[in-house]
């Protein structure tokens, strides 16, 4: 392996702990250095640092604009294992890593630049997907001016390198793997669970899990909840349950037990609902215990958010081009591009999207990537007519949840899908949505559950709300603001259907009575004066009046 970049070599570890303390570690020693002496060298390196805006926040200063002697170890660790988790420290990487864990320091002064040399020896055997797929993007990294560039050049043109990866590697929309139609899974059966089945199963669950025998509580919460998982009596009567277990009782695994075992005799699929996605996560870490197995997990055991969580392949693309013509920040989006490749799901909050990447991203008004522009959360989703939709992650997702044994979702995910099925049995659509089909589904965190029936169910009318509309019909009308209007997501699907063509045009003029750039000043100004534009302003100027 090519040893590091001779810039590297000559930059100092840099650890700054809370207090500050901190300490400097070059080729051959660590010590500890002053407050001043940290800020002088965090400010002029060249320097190394494990996450260089919370080093700039701990030493007081301004995070220094990307230069090629700020080696942020994070970006390595990014490029080099993406997907992966690691808290956002040296003594983090370390861990990672698989090195001892360095105290105080001096010591994690050393272990980051140990580290460092670690994940480019690994980036020299191992890496990901492809050798050539990494050189075109640390290429491409390179001509932005990103630090690690000569050093992962280097370091991956230390082997033989195959066929030259044409582009600059950030086209990764094209290889994502894409998603094939399947029959439906047919109609769940209706066979019962016995209470005793249920308790067996979870002390399986245990042992599996390498945990002791069941408490006499959890063993009788699982049994009981058994009770859910039998043929209802009556038709229009579904069978319910309300349980109730105290902290520390082990409730997941009590209603996994039945939950398994009810959806391995009858089809998929038990729905698992909680109230956050960090629950989420927590549940699916708990299915581990019953398929222990990575890859049979990902199909028995899927997780269900809404679109607004996962990687929008067309936004990224449209971000991607931007930053190669130089209006956005290229090194943030390259090092996700790498992410975009080994992503279990693309599920970009809360899953394998490492939670300090957004962190690493230049500030506007450098340019507009983001990772909250990377997502559809403004409903510009155009599904079907999207050049990215066979390979969509959030496609996947629902397609991987129709033959799951166990899909874990959230109450505003469920209660938000039920609200769009019903309103399509309304219009006399086939009743093949997602939730009109469900058999059996747990709602963990009952509690919040009127909480988001609330929000899912309810409609607001406010001026931020109708100029949200307004620019989702429209598009950007401001200067500087991304997105794409109506006309600019559907003209293509449209084809030379006129009669669909002629509406498109009327809601794009109609909308231009909505409240527009600048409402807000219009409508509540310092001074008192007003001077509304149109009927919703005129509206809301009103209902201000009203309330004061």
């Amino acid at each position: 392996m090519n040893a590091l970049a001779p810039s590297l070599d000559l930059a100092p570890a840099l650890v700054v702990l809370p207090g500050p303390r901190a300490a400097a570690a070059d080729a051959s020693r660590a010590q500890l250095i002053r407050a001043p002496e940290a800020r002088d060298l965090f400010e002029h390196g060249p320097v190394l640092v494990a996450h260089a805006g919370m080093t700039a926040k701990r030493l007081g200063v301004h995070s220094p604009a990307r230069s090629q002697g700020l080696f942020d170890a994070l970006e390595l660790f990014a490029f080099v294992r993406p997907a992966r988790f690691c808290a956002p420290s040296a003594a983090g990487l370390a861990l990672a890593l698989g090195l001892p864990e360095p105290k105080g320091a001096a010591e994690q002064a050393k272990a980051l630049r140990e580290a460092c040399h670690v994940l480019l020896a690994e980036l020299a055997l191992t890496p990901e997907p492809s050798r050539e797929e990494a050189l075109a993007i640390g290429e491409t990294l390179a001509r932005a001016g990103w630090a690690w560039g000569g050093a992962v050049i280097g370091t991956l043109r230390s082997a033989p390198v195959g066929n030259a990866f044409r582009g600059s590697g950030m086209d990764v929309w094209t290889r994502v793997s894409e998603w094939e139609e399947q029959a439906p899974p047919g109609e769940a059966g209706s066979r019962p669970i016995a209470p005793e089945a249920a308790a067996q199963r979870l002390t399986d669950l245990l042992r599996q899990a390498g945990l002791d025998e069941a408490r006499p509580t959890q063993a009788q919460f699982a049994a009981e909840a058994a009770f859910a998982f039998s043929p209802r009596e009556k038709e229009g009567e579904p069978r319910m349950m309300l349980a109730e277990a105290g902290t520390g009782v082990g409730k997941t695994l009590g209603y996994l037990a039945p939950a398994s075992l009810w959806a391995e005799a009858n089809g998929p699929a038990v729905w698992i609902s909680t109230y956050t996605r960090a629950l989420q996560r927590q549940i699916e870490r708990e299915s581990h215990a019953i398929y222990p197995d990575p890859k049979v997990r990902a199909k028995k055991a899927v997780v269900r958010k809404g679109r607004e969580n996962y990687l929008c392949l067309l936004n990224f693309q449209d971000q991607a081009n931007t930053a190669q013509l130089g209006g956005a920040d290229l090194i943030g989006l390259a090092l996700t591009a790498r992410w975009v490749r080994a992503t279990r799901d693309g599920d970009m909050t809360g899953g394998d999207f490492p939670a300090w990447l957004p962190t690493l991203f230049a500030v506007p008004p450098v340019g507009q990537a983001s990772a909250a522009n990377l997502v559809d959360r403004r409903g510009e989703c155009i599904h079907a007519g999207c050049a990215h939709y066979r390979s969509c992650f959030v496609e996947k997702a629902v397609r991987g949840s129709r033959r799951a044994d166990i899909v874990i979702a959230n109450h505003a995910l469920v209660l938000t899908q039920a609200a769009f099925d019903g309103a399509r049995a309304a219009r006399g659509s086939k009743a093949d949505g997602e939730t009109t089909q469900l058999k059996r589904i747990v709602f963990d965190e009952g509690h919040h559950l009127f909480d988001a029936a609330d929000a899912a169910f309810a409609a607001a009318l406010s001026g931020a709300e109708s100029a949200e509309l307004r620019r989702w019909i429209r598009g950007p009308e401001g200067r500087g603001r991304r997105g794409r209007g109506l006309e600019a997501r559907l003209m293509e699907v449209l084809g030379d259907r006129d009669d669909a063509k002629r509406a498109l045009v009327d809601a794009t003029r109609a909308a231009a009575a909505l409240p527009g750039e600048g409402w807000s000043g219009r409508v509540a100004s310092p001074n008192g004066e007003v001077n509304p534009m149109g009927p919703i302003e005129h509206f809301v100027v009103a209902i201000i009046e009203q309330l004061r």
